[in-house]
């Protein structure tokens, strides 16, 4: 009699091994934080040092979102070809190789070259990290689990960022590249040796060795091991390998969601440190205002993933986008005091990481299992690219004499335009 192992795992229990496979994602999800922190709070000493304009820094910050967008299209259908597995490994060290090498940086070109490398290793690893994090978690914890993800870059962005404005308040802006690169190549060790293949990529892609893979992943989990691997059905009897599509309406509408989003996400981690010190604050309290925005995101994840578990995916990141895009058009209001600028700071923090989360959450179900990582890889680096063109446009707006409030109005427009994509989203996919 045949097993069908994904549903065994979709309808199962939650065991302590899928547990610990979640959290290494969890924390390989941290390297982003790190990354795009590292880079945020060490702006003003390079600009001062190398006596950059604006616009070269928002190069520098778009420059990593340049590499994880061409890291997520390209990783992402490698590991649906050779293993989830080995290509989050390898992503993994060349992000925390690219930022270590980063305090080496002797110019602009230099430091341009390796934010590039760093993304490329970051894009690759958060393609598959997702993936993995959704074929583990039964149906029940599904929602949950990706949305506990997310929480990974507000972890890994607070804890760096407060490691960080203590080293470069002491030590200058090289060292928020070495403390990134440091904690980035601690989580390659890890994710090593607590980081599973993908059950799903076993049994359907049936590398030589799957079988034997597939009984050790099993009675890791405490199941009976399995005589031979049956091609998997969906619901509907049909071969997964025989239905995989991409391209659709419910595919064009989350690219939109994911490019709107990371615009306007992006541009707020990315700028708000520097463009808090240009509305009158110290450097120390940009960095702290930066601090705070990622704070407040661990909080605003951590909601987003216990609403999930009761509540429609899709309608909980419709409201997030919404509350975002109030939020951020309030922020726009308090810059000009250290008390509402940061306090505000911390409420957007909440509510733009509870809509990261929210896109984490509903990504990978849209995607059928054998070309998940592809579509996650696509849909991210469609993000990306969102990502990358608002901090550019920023340092460019900078340079035209834009004002802080004026850029935060403009960055409502993205969230509110994702906000109404998601709701489409739902009547599309119910079609």
């Amino acid at each position: 009699m045949s097993r069908d192992l994904r549903h065994e795992f979709a309808s199962g229990p939650l065991t302590p091994f899928q547990v610990a496979a979640i959290a290494v994602c969890v924390a390989l999800n941290m390297l982003d934080g790190f990354d795009i922190l590292a880079m945020s709070f060490s702006a003003s000493g390079v600009k001062a040092d190398w006596h950059l304009h604006d616009g070269q820094i928002g190069a520098l910050l778009s420059g990593g979102l340049i590499g994880m967008a061409a890291g997520s299209l390209v990783f992402g259908p490698c590991a649906d070809r050779w293993g989830r597995r080995r290509i989050v490994l390898l992503a993994a060290a060349i992000a925390g190789i690219g930022m270590l090498l980063s305090c080496l940086a002797r110019n602009f070109s230099d430091l341009l070259m390796l934010r590039v490398l760093t993304g490329v290793g970051i894009g690759g690893t958060i393609a598959s990290v997702a993936v993995i994090v959704s074929e583990y978690a039964p149906d029940r914890w599904r929602r949950t689990a990706l949305a506990l993800y997310a929480t990974g870059y507000s972890i890994g962005a607070t804890l760096g960022g407060a490691l960080t404005t203590a080293a470069v308040a002491r030590y200058g802006w090289r060292s928020a590249f070495l403390t990134g690169g440091l904690m980035s190549l601690l989580l390659v060790p890890l994710a090593w040796l607590h980081l599973p293949e993908s059950l799903e990529f076993l049994v359907t892609r049936r590398p030589s060795d799957a079988l034997a893979r597939v009984n050790r992943l099993l009675r890791q989990t405490g199941r009976a091991p399995v005589d031979a691997l049956d091609l998997p059905a969906d619901a509907a009897g049909v071969p997964a390998a025989g239905r995989p599509q991409l391209l659709n309406g419910t595919t064009l509408l989350a690219w939109l969601i994911f490019f709107a989003t990371m615009a306007g996400f992006y541009f707020t981690v990315s700028w708000t440190p520097r463009l808090l010190t240009a509305s009158g604050l110290t450097a120390v309290q940009g960095m702290t205002g930066g601090v705070l925005l990622n704070l407040g995101g661990i909080a605003g994840c951590g909601l987003y993933a216990l609403a999930a578990a009761r509540f429609d995916a899709q309608r909980l990141l419709a409201g997030s986008l919404l509350v975002t895009a109030a939020t951020v058009a309030a922020f726009s209001l308090a810059l000009g005091s250290v008390t509402s600028a940061l306090a505000t700071g911390l409420l957007l923090g909440v509510a733009a990481n509870a809509a990261m989360a929210g896109l984490y959450a509903v990504g990978p179900p849209l995607y059928a299992t054998e070309v998940r990582a592809t579509g996650m890889g696509l849909a991210i680096g469609v993000g990306r690219f969102g990502a990358i063109l608002a901090p550019l446009a920023t340092g460019i707006l900078l340079d035209h004499d834009w004002s802080g409030p004026q850029l935060y109005r403009l960055c409502a427009i993205p969230f509110g335009v994702a906000a109404i994509a998601a709701l489409a989203l739902g009547t599309v996919r119910r079609d």
